[in-house]
């Protein structure tokens, strides 16, 4: 994984024209999206014949992906950082676990933007799978240029679920995603562009990336 330092990052809400700006702890975070390899690998599930296991998994709802994070830091020997009620209504994140977890908004937007200042941090055919480039189709991780901090695939391919609820007085439950995808149109793929759905949904262009915290 990679060590991403402490800064601080602004974001925003064009939906309500708001900006806030917050403080990023260092943290590690995954260099490419979870494969279908590495998941199905965790849940014991097998892929399809001939299916191309180096591209993201998809059709993974929010719930399911917390649910992974437990499963894979069991896995490795590590303290889960969820806390996952009976009927997988409430969860809780113990920051100071040592397991895997979904990186926060603010995290990913910060390590997305690595630095830089504008919407991207290249030119998009260069650093991501979109709409007019992919064939209507995802693609093996890590194949496009990584952004200065050797991150893969952050723009394109897939939209990655962050642990942030949306607008709780507005949407509920609902959940952020970032990053745009290989469906995507280009004014989608960008650091600053935020989605949101139901925790519960699956959605074909929707993946995720594992962070750590560290101690």
């Amino acid at each position: 994984m990679v060590c991403i330092l402490d800064g601080k990052i602004e974001l925003r809400d064009d939906r309500i024209q708001a900006t806030w700006t917050v403080k990023v702890n260092s943290f590690l975070l995954a260099p490419i999206p979870v494969t279908k390899e590495l998941y199905f690998s965790i849940i014991q599930k097998t892929g399809e014949l001939n299916e191309e296991l180096q591209v993201p998994v998809t059709d993974v709802s929010w719930k399911d992906t917390v649910s992974f994070c437990n499963l894979f830091s069991q896995h490795m020997g590590l303290k889960e950082c969820y806390l996952i009620s009976d009927d997988g209504e409430n969860v809780i994140c113990n920051w100071e676990a040592d397991g895997y977890r979904l990186p926060t908004e603010a995290e990913w937007q910060y390590a997305c933007k690595a630095g830089t200042v504008g919407y991207r941090y290249g030119e998009l055919d260069d650093i991501a799978w979109y709409l007019e480039n992919s064939g209507d189709k995802p693609h093996v991780v890590g194949k496009k240029l990584p952004n200065a901090w050797g991150l893969y695939d952050m723009l394109g391919n897939v939209w990655e679920w962050c642990w942030d609820v949306y607008d709780a007085n507005v949407y509920g439950s609902y959940r952020i995603f970032r990053g745009g995808s290989w469906a995507e149109e280009e004014r989608g793929c960008g650091a600053t562009c935020r989605r949101r759905s139901h925790p519960t949904l699956r959605i074909e262009d929707l993946g995720f990336r594992l962070a750590k915290s560290l101690s």
